[in-house]
């Protein structure tokens, strides 16, 4: 049978879904699609340009705002941006593990200088501009990082609870954590970077 490395990805992005990144192997891939494992390193080297492909794939298919609007101004673009990429990496099961460590991907680099051009008509220098995005951008795949692991003992969130209650603004700051859930706190924390990148500017 012969395979072509849309088929492979495809399929690589449908058993992430099903078993996480951990499960996720080429011996998996390889008898999902009916070959041989040697056949899908005809078209990559290993595990880790598997990703960067799915990477790109998942992004492309869910992340739906990688360029400004006319007249949209760079926070406005930002926020829309940033949020568009965590739904992006939340679409996926692990989709923050995927992302994590693979670069840009050429295709891309047109939305990219289209990012930037919007910073730096704002005001921000290249290198200061680039530094923005790439601190969102880390901002955002921590956050759903966290968002996807999130499984902890409802039993240590309690006791956590019951220790803070003799500390009362650590009491209070943890109960406006667990009222706002991840989307509420993933934009305010958002916020503060664009407020911070205001003032700096």
């Amino acid at each position: 049978m012969k395979i072509d490395r849309a088929q492979i990805v495809d399929t690589a992005l449908i058993i992430l879904n099903e078993v996480g990144i951990d499960g996720l192997s080429t011996r998996l891939i390889a008898q999902r699609l009916g070959v041989q494992q040697p056949a899908l390193y005809w078209h990559f080297k290993g595990k880790q340009a598997l990703l960067a492909a799915m990477n790109t794939e998942m992004l492309r298919r869910n992340h739906t705002r990688t360029a400004p609007l006319a007249g949209e101004t760079w926070q406005e673009f930002v926020r829309v941006n940033a949020r568009s990429f965590r739904s992006a990496l939340l679409a996926w099961r692990d989709g923050a593990r995927v992302h994590a460590g693979t670069e840009a991907d050429p295709t891309d680099l047109d939305s990219i200088e289209a990012q930037l051009e919007c910073l730096v008509a704002a005001g921000f220098d290249p290198g200061r501009a680039l530094g923005l995005q790439i601190a969102i951008s880390r901002y955002v795949v921590g956050c759903v990082l966290e968002e996807q692991a999130d499984a902890g003992d409802p039993a240590d969130k309690a006791a956590l609870d019951q220790a803070a209650k003799s500390r009362p603004n650590l009491a209070s700051a943890l109960r406006f954590y667990r009222a706002s859930g991840h989307e509420a706190l993933f934009n305010g924390g958002l916020e503060l970077l664009i407020t911070g990148a205001e003032a700096a500017g």
